[in-house]
Parts: C-alpha cells; structure tokens; sequence
C-alpha cells in the first residue's frame, strides 16, 4: 500500500467519497482514484453500464474485479452515461497504471453540474483518505 504522501490526486478533479473522481470540465470522464486502485490491487475485468443509461446521483455504474475482491462504482453525480473506456475491457489493469488518464472509466453528461460542487476536491479528499482509510 502507498503512503499517504505518495498519493496522487490531481486538483483539476471533483471525488466522492467513495473513491472515483470526475472530471470538473467535459468530456465529464468518471474514474476511480489511485487510492482506490492501491487498495483493490491488480485488477482483473471490468463491469460497464450500458451507453445511454441514465443513472442518479450514487447509483451503480459497474464493477471493478481484482484479485483481492469486487467493488462496487457508484457515480458522483447524475447524468447520462455517453461513453465507455473499451480499451479495459482487454486490459483492466490500465486503471492500475494510470488512473487518471488511460484508466478511466466512463464519461457522462451531467443531469445537474451544479452536483460537481457538492463534491471534495483535493485537499478535502486527501483529508477524507486520512481520516477513514
């Protein structure tokens, strides 16, 4: 596991709580953060949504499988799901190299972007990984 100084969260991104993070501009790209990838492990497939579903404010959006378990995605903020990143779909463990980049998962069209603001940003987030693991 990374040290908490080792983490890497990036101040352009909105995060929840439960660990994904969205992009504050569009494309609106949904990933989960490099805390979460650590803590799952080496991840093994991933479970998308259907393009066009239309899901609210943390309801699921997939799945993440690793050797270690299987965790549950819950989106940041409601929208439509646009897109999905197929590449993982051949390759899961780009989430685990470049969460943030290569590795993201989904992109939506926001119901509300005014949900983005109810959101944690960097500091609050790293404080929020501290504080609860």
């Amino acid at each position: 596991m990374k040290a908490f100084d080792e983490l890497n969260i990036p101040a352009d991104l909105k995060y929840a709580k439960d660990h994904e993070w969205i992009a504050a501009a569009a494309p609106f790209r949904v990933g989960i953060s490099d805390f979460a990838q650590d803590q799952l492990g080496d991840l093994t497939y991933v479970e998308f949504p259907e393009v066009g579903a239309d899901i609210g404010v943390g309801g699921e959006f997939g799945s993440l499988e690793s050797i270690k378990s299987v965790s549950t995605l819950f989106l940041p903020v409601a929208g439509k799901i646009v897109a999905v990143n197929d590449a993982l779909a051949d390759d899961p463990g780009l989430v685990n190299r470049d969460p943030y980049g290569e590795g993201w998962l989904v992109e939506i069209a926001p119901a509300d972007a005014a949900g983005l603001d109810a959101l944690m940003d960097a500091d609050t987030y790293l404080q929020h990984v501290k504080d609860n693991g």
